[in-house]
């Protein structure tokens, strides 16, 4: 409809709390869980509207962590959904979209402390060990970090770990340093990576972060993920008792049997940043006037919204299949590497898209998008960048491998 001066007509005002498609599942892929996993997930995005979308920006802003969160998330009850509760893996990957999609942040921290640490004793540690550490650590009594990159180490640290591990009779002794260790700054545990010197075999310690020698710095002047404390770790002659060596770490291979399973979940942090993005840009598009009507009217506007929104789409796609895969036992590593370089690379057009849409607003936190747009570089970049990802795809589909 338009005026005698034949201007267009301001569109009338969108219901806010009655949108189309108001949580963004355009494809209903949350339809493919049972009942009970559907009123679960519903349960924590409940939580994180309530506990943690009112402090995520505040926090990101000082970062600092929120430590009186830690108790509440342990009252939710949600550590290990598949391995301790039954759930399936298409539900934990839900989940860990529903954290990033409320903060990223807190996403991480439970990625760290659920996922790397926890997941390290679910998969290398002996029956023993399991059954002594495991209950405080779902209970969330006991919070956990994971050491495995070091200072010069990140994509090579595979063959190039330089901290050591000697053994003395019944102890081990560790010497080295270890960088971007999330949760470090506050753990009680930290798992960590060391290479034994009598075998060069990378292999798998519990510490106790109160040991002597043992120390952790907050790394500052970050520009993503503020609120998670990662820190530079020093291990100076620390000495850890034989039975805190991890019983089935002891080589980088068995490493790669944690890391395969935490790449598929930084994949679905992925999902999840762009599902943040486009919540954020879709309300600001129907809220945000100019000419007289909302920008979400404009035709290159609703163009860039739908590309927000395909991206997240074939990003869940992806994931929804390696997690029925990961079901079935039959999950590859290439398939990890592939699913994280993907979903990574689709989510940093996506938050580009969300912030270009914003004009000047996306850059102050203010709007949420520049927190968005800044935590995607550290989710596109860890648990292995995404060259790394590529070229292991790669290997996989060639025979051949190209990593130098």
């Amino acid at each position: 409809m338009r005026t005698s001066k034949g201007l267009p007509v301001s569109k009338a005002a969108v219901d806010l709390n009655n949108l189309p498609y108001a949580d963004g599942d355009f494809y209903g892929f949350e339809q493919m869980l049972s009942a009970k996993e559907r009123e679960r997930l519903q349960d924590l995005r409940d939580f994180l509207d309530k506990e943690v979308k009112p402090i995520a920006t505040d926090c990101w802003n000082r970062g600092e962590f929120p430590m009186e969160l830690i108790p509440k998330l342990a009252e939710l009850d949600i550590m290990s959904p598949v391995h301790r509760q039954g759930y399936s893996s298409l539900f934990a990957g839900l989940s860990h979209a529903e954290f990033t999609r409320a903060d990223a942040s807190i996403a991480t921290f439970m990625g760290v402390h659920d996922g790397l640490f926890t997941g390290s004793i679910e998969a290398l540690a002996s029956e023993e060990q399991k059954a002594a550490w495991l209950p405080d650590i779902y209970a969330m009594k006991k919070i956990g970090a994971f050491g495995l990159t070091e200072p010069l180490g990140g994509s090579d640290v595979a063959g190039g770990t330089r901290t050591t591990a000697v053994r003395d009779g019944d102890n081990w002794i560790l010497n080295g340093a270890k960088r971007w260790i999330g949760n470090a700054t506050f753990s009680d545990w930290v798992v960590i990576y060391a290479r034994d010197i009598a075998d060069n075999q990378v292999k798998a310690f519990i510490v106790d972060t109160k040991l002597p020698g043992y120390g952790a710095t907050k790394i500052e002047n970050k520009t993503a993920l503020r609120t998670v404390q990662n820190a530079d770790i020093t291990l100076e002659n620390v000495v850890v008792p034989h039975e805190f060596k991890l019983a089935g770490g002891n080589s980088f291979r068995d490493t790669n049997k944690v890391l395969k399973v935490t790449r598929l979940a930084v994949a679905w942090q992925a999902v999840g940043q762009q599902m943040a993005a486009f919540d954020v840009a879709r309300r600001y598009a129907i809220e945000r006037q100019q000419f007289g009507r909302p920008i979400a009217s404009f035709q290159m506007v609703q163009d860039q919204l739908v590309k927000m929104l395909g991206n997240t789409v074939a990003s869940t796609g992806m994931m929804v299949r390696l997690s029925q895969l990961e079901d079935l036992g039959q999950a590859k590593d290439e398939q990890s590497a592939l699913a994280k370089a993907f979903t990574t690379a689709r989510m940093r057009e996506t938050v580009a898209m969300g912030r270009s849409l914003f004009g000047g607003n996306g850059i102050v936190t203010d709007y949420e998008m520049a927190k968005i747009f800044a935590d995607a570089e550290a989710i596109y970049s860890y648990e292995g960048t995404y060259e790394i990802n590529t070229l292991v795809t790669g290997r996989a589909i060639t025979g051949i491998s190209a990593i130098v």
